[in-house]
């Protein structure tokens, strides 16, 4: 028979027994169409979002360009070349202290991200307020008082509401209306403080733009209709840079509005995706099981296909193309799911989500899931269908009471490794942070491995455990280790999603506890920004004079960007992927006599008390080992479009964890310490918040300049971002804990016929239905524990390596999270257990014995 012939048949043969239904295969389905869709949904979430970032770049941004200078406004030179032909915004954005008319309510001042905007503001999209008012009216002076809008949630902070006066600085406004839309509010990142905004003109009557001060002044600009085009944009921003190479400003344009949400969203994405995967794979079991299972129907029909002189490339084409066939039915319901995720994530969450989605179908991650559905599903499915390939008519016959272990031909075991392969090398080469995916596949690949010994292991020790007196436990023990049983697929269905979610858990718990309880404890309770050179001597006597006061601490503090290493600039730099943030925008910067505390010396010395020679910069270790730099090498930053070159006299190891005072760049006493700068301090305080409420009062009503930044808030608000990542890695994770139990349901059916064979045998030997139900709750307890203790280890160890070397944090071992994982595994294992096992004790007899 000839190649093109045999393909036919094989065809007809695979078209005729499919008439016969989906019995047998509907876990395949649904592990392939769980896995597909995960993978498909977060990746269209993800592009919807990322789209709507691009093409809502222009409102996001408030402009086509957007520049950015620090502590400076822009010269009038400067100003004249950025508005030539264009239409431009000017803003001032800072951080601020805002207070209530009323001083004796409880919580009367609160942080605030102060925005100053001018008349044309936005360019953009459109301010909603409530109740609803043009802008120009709402921050209009009328009776001598500038008006003010704010985030809604300020008006809870102070209680206040509007027509209430609200003091920033040294001047008062009145609240005029709550922000219920600002159009840019992504594109400035995390906020410690709800927005508050007022109009340009009144921000000099604050008097908190000071020397030093550390304000932001954004320039949007807003090009004619017909030079929109990205080439056009990129020549205006080209011939900026040209004209004003030392500005020391960082300009953005639309097709990249809010590179931090971008990177953000990708990421998020990227490990979701992988985790994913993890649930594809996991699925990829319950495809094995469900082939195995199908061709165990199939025995007789196998038999007599060779017995006719069937060869056996026909036998394994025809059950091929049925399993592919039946796996494009799970993966088109996977992609149809994913492809409408987005739709159901903007109805369901649209209002939680601060990023605009574009709505639409998105053929890329839908290839992508659909490759990946096709890869599991031939890498799982090849082993069994060659083993039935294989074996024998005669052993066909006899395999359902003398199994056969015969291993496939080498080209079969080559394509099932190279399904494999193509699947990890898939998730690799077309990741965004490559490295990442490739430790998380090897993770994810070493637990299976770890999974597939332990459920060995445990077969090991319940065939050698020693005889025990009750017939039940030695039957459940018999049954964990007997040929077909179903414990390695339980072990590995459920201890891959188990040993996922411990990790996600254990890792998350450590880092809200740190949080929420170590990081408190050691951090300072404030941290004072915008300190006057000449205001600190009084703030420190006002400060230590205070009860409770423990310690106090100030260093001065500029802004500035690194520009160039031995001269190099920095946009054509070669760095590790770890330490890529320190080019993105300006850094702290410091200059100090001494080595700063919490820092420690690695390479180098520090140079001299009253050193007054050349520039010299003390560099962070782990910027100096990403950036490839050593003692002697050059650092150049710009600051306040001033370059200014250092050479690298030493290295720091700096302990982050105080959350103390420090900087990745410090430099020598000199030239820095005639630039204006502020001064920032922190406060150790004891007392609780009731002291720290009265001194925060004491001081910004003396200092209205200075902003108050309390540790703790700062904490909640980064705790919360953490808490809203991991629902969203628990929710997917919990889709890799739905395809184990899906797969462990599969594998219950594949051993349906033998447990019926069993339940009968027991039965005409005399056993009670309640004494063979005992049999497998103890089996299935059996398996679900050693299940979640082998999970309970593998996880644990994963979170302690990603806590304590990749995050550099103390350990905490939290047992109540494994307590959960090893209760909630044995109780899903044993119920479902026992749903097949009583309908297995439902099966007559009779029927069973004349069959067999």
């Amino acid at each position: 028979m000839n190649g093109e012939a045999s393909f036919a048949l094989a065809a007809r043969l695979a078209r005729r027994e499919l008439r016969g239904g989906l019995k047998g295969f509907r876990v395949f389905i649904a592990c392939l169409a769980l896995g597909v869709a995960a993978i498909a949904g977060v990746g269209s979430v993800s592009s919807a979002l990322t789209h709507g970032l691009a093409e809502g770049g222009q409102e996001i941004l408030g402009g086509d360009i957007a520049i950015r200078l620090i502590h400076r406004e822009a010269t009038p030179e400067e100003r004249a070349f950025i508005s030539d032909g264009t239409s431009v915004s000017a803003s001032a954005e800072m951080r601020a202290m805002a207070r209530g008319a009323d001083e004796t309510a409880e919580r009367s001042q609160t942080l605030v991200e102060l925005k100053a905007v001018d008349g044309v503001y936005p360019l953009y999209g459109e301010m909603e307020l409530s109740p609803e008012m043009p802008l120009a009216d709402a921050l209009a002076i009328r009776d001598g008082r500038p008006g003010l809008v704010v985030e809604p949630n300020l008006l809870t902070r102070l209680g206040v509401q509007p027509g209430d006066l609200v003091r920033i600085g040294d001047a008062e406004f009145e609240l005029r209306a709550s922000i219920a839309r600002e159009p840019d509010r992504v594109a400035d990142g995390f906020a410690l403080g709800p927005r508050a905004m007022i109009a340009a003109d009144a921000l000099p009557l604050t008097g908190l733009v000071q020397p030093g001060s550390l304000v932001n002044y954004h320039y949007r600009v807003r090009l004619p209709d017909d030079a929109r085009s990205p080439q056009e944009i990129a020549a205006w921003v080209a011939a900026l840079n040209e004209r004003f190479p030392d500005a020391g400003w960082r300009v953005q344009d639309r097709s990249d509005s809010a590179p931090g949400v971008r990177r953000f969203v990708e990421r998020v994405a990227l490990f979701l995706s992988l985790v994913g995967l993890t649930a594809l794979v996991v699925g990829g079991v319950g495809v094995a099981n469900a082939v195995k299972s199908y061709l165990d129907g199939k025995r007789t029909v196998i038999a007599t296909f060779k017995c006719l002189g069937a060869p056996g490339p026909l036998i394994f084409r025809l059950y091929l193309m049925q399993v592919m066939a039946l796996a494009a039915v799970g993966i088109l319901i996977g992609l149809v799911i994913g492809g409408v995720a987005p739709f159901i994530v903007e109805a369901v969450a649209g209002d939680m989500i601060p990023i605009p989605a574009d709505l639409g179908v998105y053929w890329g991650p839908l290839l992508l899931a659909a490759a990946y559905g096709v890869l599991t599903a031939l890498a799982f499915a090849i082993w069994p269908l060659a083993r039935a390939r294989e074996v024998p008519a005669t052993s066909l016959f006899r395999d359902l009471v003398a199994p056969s272990r015969r291993f496939p031909r080498p080209l079969y075991i080559a394509a099932t490794a190279g399904a494999l392969f193509a699947l990890a090398a898939l998730a690799v080469a077309l990741a965004e942070e490559r490295l990442f995916a490739l430790y998380f596949v090897g993770a994810a690949a070493g637990v299976f491995v770890v999974l597939w010994g332990a459920a060995n292991g445990i077969m090991a020790l319940a065939a050698r455990a020693p005889r025990m007196r009750s017939p039940e436990l030695r039957l459940a023990l018999a049954n964990i280790h007997r040929p077909g049983a179903p414990t390695p697929a339980v072990v590995l269905s459920l201890g891959l999603g188990l040993t996922l979610l411990v990790t996600i858990s254990l890792i998350n718990g450590n880092l809200t506890g740190e949080i929420a309880g170590e990081l408190p404890d050691r951090a300072p309770a404030f941290f004072f920004v915008d300190v006057q050179p000449d205001q600190i001597d009084a703030l420190e006597t006002l400060v230590t004079g205070t009860d409770g006061v423990t310690g106090f601490n100030r260093v001065p503090m500029l802004r500035g960007r690194i520009s160039a290493v031995n001269g190099v600039p920095s946009d054509q730099l070669t760095v590790t992927p770890d330490v890529q943030w320190a080019l993105r925008g300006d850094r702290g910067l410091t200059y100090a006599a001494e080595l700063p505390e919490g820092s420690s010396l690695v390479r180098g010395s520090w140079w001299a008390v009253d050193y007054q020679g050349p520039p010299l910069v003390s560099f962070s270790e782990e910027l100096a080992q990403g950036f490839g730099v050593g003692i002697g090498d050059t650092i150049t930053v710009n600051v306040l479009g001033r370059e200014i070159s250092a050479a690298v006299a030493n290295t720091r190891e700096i302990d982050w964890s105080s959350l103390g005072i420090n900087f990745v760049l410090v430099f020598s006493p000199g030239m820095l310490s005639s630039a204006p700068h502020t001064v920032l301090a922190t406060v150790d305080m004891e007392g609780g918040p009731q002291a720290e409420e009265a001194l925060e009062r004491e001081v910004t009503s003396q200092f209205p300049n200075i902003t108050s930044v309390r540790v703790r808030e700062a904490l909640e608000a980064v705790n919360s971002l953490l808490e809203n990542f991991a629902m969203a890695v628990r929710a997917t994770g919990g889709v890799t804990l739905a395809a184990g139990i899906l797969v462990l349901a599969g594998a219950m059916a594949a051993g349906f016929r033998s447990r019926v064979r069993d339940a009968v045998v027991l039965k005409v030997l005399g056993a009670t239905r309640g004494r063979i139900l005992g049999i497998y709750v103890r089996e299935y307890a059996a398996l679900g524990l050693a299940t979640a203790l082998v999970a309970a280890v593998a996880g644990t160890s994963a979170a302690f390596v990603v806590v304590t070397m990749v995050m550099e944090m103390p350990w905490r071992f939290l047992p109540a999270t494994l307590a959960v994982t090893v209760a909630g595994a044995t109780l899903v294992t044993v119920a479902l257990g026992l749903l097949g096992t009583w309908r297995a004790l439902s099966v007559p007899s009779a029927s069973v014995l004349r069959a067999d």
